[in-house]
């Protein structure tokens, strides 16, 4: 099997499988484009799969589908969801298995009959007598084809999500030995996957101790070097070394103090020396232990040091988890604003243990959810609905809630910045609510709003605005104000200097011919960028979040 060239995920499978839901929660997950193969022939024929079969009949079908299916087998890191027939023909199964890893999607004949009957339309090979029968008929028919796949997974009983999960550990497991690749025993809950190179996203409870042998496995065996808060390395930090050490990893920590006066200029300067001194080598890692200070500080001394060495981000809060970790935007800051000061460049791996959140203060814990909140906003009703079910048990640190969500969150930042690696487009929606919440942080001198209570108000302040301008429905700003209001997050900000916080607003990074650029909500999952903002209607909802 090795040496095959599995630079797509196809999903195969009967009718009613879920290869399109569950298709796009996969490419979600992974960061990859999703391809439904049924719905684009739908589209350049300009009518529906059962008029093809009506007019030109099942033949002239098979045409289209093994022709579309080639040209989107020509491309890579995809998901294609093939129809149910694709696997037919032999030039289709082979052409599949040479340029993808093929997982069906089964289901029993009952199920599918019972799914069928929800369905609007009728498929057309069980237009005619007992669709129970036929549906039997069908699978007999193609179940040789469908035991060629890679792997097979047994839908009857599973949601959409439960099936995605395993479709992304099968692609986890399989897709490395099917190319003859070194394989892990652990497998990541997303993966980033951009023009640098792609990097997998490890999320669980008490996986700081694997973090040595991942480092072998996905960086290499060169020297490790640890910058890490205070906080972090009081409470986690022998553990971590224990994991480096135990992996037979040279080891070097360099601890700093926690909070937003480390991302400066002089201090990044303090850990070049230092790595000077030690005799740091291209080959060797950097490792960022803490939260987001730490790992934008550390990622722009990874990004510049000889030119770039390697990094990994072990994020210790809930917001690096699910946003600053991931996306390779490091910076430091200045006086004149937050970030003015960085370069992109991707870390090797991230590592998540929720385990680590139990030792955070409840503010700064709480204030981590704001970014999971903005990208279920952004992205993901149902991560959005979901959460508003579980805050009882987020704010109560059930961890098996926490892997689940924290999960998910990151595969949103996973996604959006596979799709744009440097905020070229698409990852300007990543900035909801940073608009209004970086300059409230800059003009508190980063003390007095933590992040995420910043991205909270922020994100109350522009929902108004998308509110004024009928852009955003008023019972979404109410739903996003509930939510908020539950995550005991900040909706104003009354201690904040009015006149700085205006000041900060205009250098704001998002700025272009001196116009800020807002992110605004259409509706859930539904995010626009405008620049027509009127500058007196932005003013005078600063002036509401602050006073």
């Amino acid at each position: 099997m090795a040496g095959r060239d599995p630079r797509n995920l196809i999903l195969t499978g009967f009718s009613t499988t879920g290869k399109s839901t569950v298709g796009q929660l996969v490419a979600a997950r992974l960061g990859f484009p999703f391809r439904d193969l049924d719905h684009e022939i739908e589209q350049r024929a300009g009518c529906p799969i059962t008029a093809i079969f009506a007019r030109q009949g099942e033949a002239h079908f098979r045409e289209l589908e093994s022709s579309l299916l080639q040209e989107a087998l020509a491309g890579e890191r995809q998901v294609i969801a093939t129809g149910g027939g694709a696997v037919l023909r032999e030039a289709n199964r082979a052409a599949m298995r040479r340029h993808g890893l093929v997982i069906c999607l089964e289901a029993q004949p009952e199920t599918i009959v019972a799914r069928l009957s929800t369905q609007a339309g009728v498929r057309p090979l069980l237009a005619d007598g007992d669709p129970l029968s036929r549906v039997r008929a069908l699978k007999a028919e193609r179940a040789a084809y469908y035991a060629e796949s890679d792997w097979t997974i047994h839908t009857d009983f599973l949601t959409p999500e439960a099936v995605a999960a395993e479709v992304v550990r099968a692609w986890a497991t399989l897709r490395p030995r099917l190319a003859g690749e070194r394989v892990g025993e652990l497998l990541p809950a997303a993966v980033v996957t951009t023009g640098s190179g792609s990097y997998p996203l490890f999320v669980g409870d008490g996986l700081l101790a694997a973090l040595g042998r991942l480092i072998r496995q996905q960086v290499g065996e060169g020297a490790v070097w640890v910058v890490a808060d205070a906080g972090a390395a009081e409470g986690h930090g022998e553990r971590l070394l224990q994991a480096l050490r135990e992996a037979g990893l040279r080891v070097g920590v360099q601890v700093l103090a926690g909070g937003e006066a480390s991302k400066d200029l002089a201090v990044a300067s303090t850990l070049y020396r230092w790595l000077a001194r030690e005799r740091a080598e291209r080959g060797d890692t950097l490792v960022a232990f803490g939260g987001g200070v730490v790992g934008d500080l550390a990622g722009f001394v990874a990004a510049t040091y000889l030119r770039g060495i390697a990094l990994v981000q072990v994020p210790t809060t809930l917001l690096a988890m699910t946003d600053s970790a991931i996306g390779g935007k490091t910076g430091v800051n200045l006086p004149e604003g937050k970030n003015l000061v960085g370069a992109f460049h991707q870390p090797r791996l991230v590592l998540a243990d929720v385990a680590l959140l139990a030792s955070l203060p409840e503010r700064e814990y709480r204030a981590g959810w704001a970014e999971t909140i903005k990208h279920a906003l952004i992205q993901d009703p149902a991560l959005l609905g979901d959460l508003e079910g579980a805050v009882a048990e987020v704010l109560a640190q059930r961890r098996e809630y926490l892997v689940d969500l924290i999960s998910r969150s990151m595969a949103v930042k996973a996604r959006v910045v596979s799709r744009d690696e440097r905020e070229d487009g698409l990852r300007m929606v990543l900035n909801y609510g940073h608009t209004i919440g970086h300059a409230l942080e800059a003009a508190g001198e980063y003390r007095l709003l933590l992040h995420g209570e910043a991205v909270a108000i922020g994100m109350t302040a522009a929902a108004r605005i998308g509110v004024a301008l009928g852009v955003t429905p008023p019972e979404l700003e109410a739903r996003q104000r509930d939510l908020i209001a539950r995550f005991g997050l900040p909706l104003r900000a009354p201690a904040v200097p009015l006149e700085r916080a205006l000041a900060a607003l205009a250098v704001d990074k998002k700025v272009r011919a001196r116009r800020n650029r807002w992110v605004l909500l259409a509706d859930v999952g539904q995010p626009v960028i405008r620049d027509d903002v009127p500058p007196m209607l932005a003013e005078q909802v600063l002036r509401e979040v602050v006073g």
